[in-house]
């Protein structure tokens, strides 16, 4: 097999099982609050501190990469996934399964940022769009089989076997890589005469950790600390920019916002994360607690909108290598807002055709968008740069991902008279006349936020078409651009 299809393989099997673990769980928690006695908040924290540990480590680990080497690091990787999964299978409390999922989640940030980093580098010189296409569509088939496969192996099961079966494929993946996989990337870094920056990472990592905690357990604070934590985490921030700015060799480094491509991809990346992740959440409610679905109905009816993105995904990816990117990204980014015009059109009575109609079109858009741009972003970077520079895109990507939650909850406060919506799940004690006005006031949330999130990717199909275009085969070095 020729040597880049062999790199594609291996690290869309990776990429595919980390993103098949941030979702897991999701289906399962019910079960776990139910053998752990414990509350929604504390054990969110499952899920959550995956996330966490996710988000606040693809920089620091896509600048080690660039300096350590991008197999060795993936190989790695794919061990702590399966040592974290095989101790979380044998949690004795809540508490030890978050630690253990940590671990997890570090794990899988290792595979996260180093998969597409290093299929960069082998399909920099022909099929770059194809290449991460096909690596993309492994996010997104994780995802989806997470929520499907956690509830056929819970209910046969139990939960802790998915753990198991999550430290089987990490061992075999962790020997596989580490078989089949070599190291072409040039260690410019090799003679350890660049040294990490650790006062930038923990900075950063610290900044996001404090960000990510005020959104997920704000609503349990009181408003004062909430504050505090935001002046703190953006003082923070500050201190990390100056750092950046001021080390010779900085984890992140600020020259990547001069590449315009780099810059608006990212951007328009971070404004259609946050409005696609809220897609998913606000059709879970519309399903669950307007129209009584139970959650394993409610993914499946949203499988439509995974395969038509999984589809989509690598055509788009290919197409991309051909007539460039800027088109497809800003119709991409179109076509998503067309589709949530569309889903905001729902009511209290389903209308199953406008629902399938939409999530389709919705799958539709995000897929023509998804690739093309992270080919676009990818390929505008230079090659010693592309480790932090995937670090830096997956974690805006991620980011906007955990922002998004957040974000439909707060313009359903805003625009509605509910003032305390419980997002997991509406008490069977509610009275017939209580549960009308919650269904109704949910609705006119869903729909008001779905419009919102329209208009946000109408401005960001805008501010994709900025861009600058570049057909592989003409790309000017991006070197040029530092």
């Amino acid at each position: 097999m020729e040597k880049r299809w062999t790199v594609l393989t291996v690290t869309t099997v990776g990429i595919f099982t980390s993103s098949l673990d941030m979702s897991l769980l999701v289906v399962g928690l019910p079960v776990l609050l139910s053998e752990f006695k414990t509350d929604l908040a504390l054990g969110s924290w499952v899920i959550t501190v995956h996330r966490l540990a996710l988000v606040s480590l693809l920089a620091p680990i896509g600048k080690l990469s660039d300096i350590h080497g991008r197999v060795k690091l993936y190989t790695i990787g794919y061990f702590i996934f399966a040592v974290g999964a095989l101790l979380s299978a044998f949690s004795p409390s809540i508490y030890h399964l978050m630690g253990f999922r940590l671990i997890q989640g570090i794990g899988g940030a290792f595979m996260f940022v180093n998969s597409i980093a290093m299929v960069t580098d082998a399909f920099a010189d022909k099929g770059l769009g194809t290449g991460i296409g096909i690596n993309q569509v492994a996010i997104n088939a994780g995802t989806v089989t997470g929520y499907t496969l956690s509830g056929v192996v819970i209910s046969l099961y139990g939960w802790r076997t998915l753990f198991l079966i999550d430290a089987l494929v990490g061992f075999l993946g962790g020997l596989w890589a580490k078989l089949r996989l070599r190291e072409d990337f040039a260690k410019i870094n090799s003679k350890n005469e660049v040294k990490f920056d650790w006062k930038g990472a923990v900075t950063f990592s610290t900044t996001l950790l404090i960000v990510l905690y005020v959104l997920t357990m704000g609503s349990k604070m009181p408003s004062q600390l909430s504050a505090l934590l935001i002046v703190q985490s953006m003082i923070l921030f500050s201190v990390f920019v100056w750092i950046e700015k001021n080390t010779v060799n900085p984890m992140i480094d600020l020259k990547l916002f001069k590449i315009r491509t780099f810059t608006i991809g990212n951007f328009s990346n971070f404004l259609n994360g946050i409005t696609f992740a809220s897609l998913a959440l606000l059709a879970s409610l519309y399903l669950e607690v307007v129209e009584g679905f139970t959650p394993m109905q409610a993914g499946l009816t949203l499988i439509p909108l995974d395969l038509t993105l999984i589809i989509i995904g690598p055509l788009s990816g290919w197409l991309s290598d051909r007539i460039g990117t800027r088109i497809l990204t800003t119709t991409g980014l179109v076509v998503s807002g067309i589709s949530l015009l569309i889903l905001s059109n729902i009511t209290l009575q389903m209308n199953y055709i406008l629902l399938l109609t939409g999530l389709i079109v919705a799958g539709l858009g995000v897929g023509m968008f998804r690739s093309p741009n992270a080919s676009s972003v990818m390929g505008a970077v230079p090659p010693d740069y592309r480790g932090v520079a995937a670090g830096v895109r997956s974690t805006i990507l991620n980011m906007s991902m955990a922002l998004s939650t957040p974000f439909a909850v707060a313009i359903i406060y805003l625009t509605t008279s509910i003032s305390d919506l419980p997002l997991a799940s509406i008490s069977s004690e509610l009275t017939t006349q209580m549960e009308v006005l919650v269904k109704n006031q949910l609705t006119l949330g869903i729909r008001n936020t779905l419009i919102i999130s329209a208009i946000i990717n109408f401005i960001a199909a805008i501010i994709s078409y900025l861009r600058e275009e570049e057909l592989q085969k003409t790309r000017v070095k991006p070197s040029e651009h530092l």
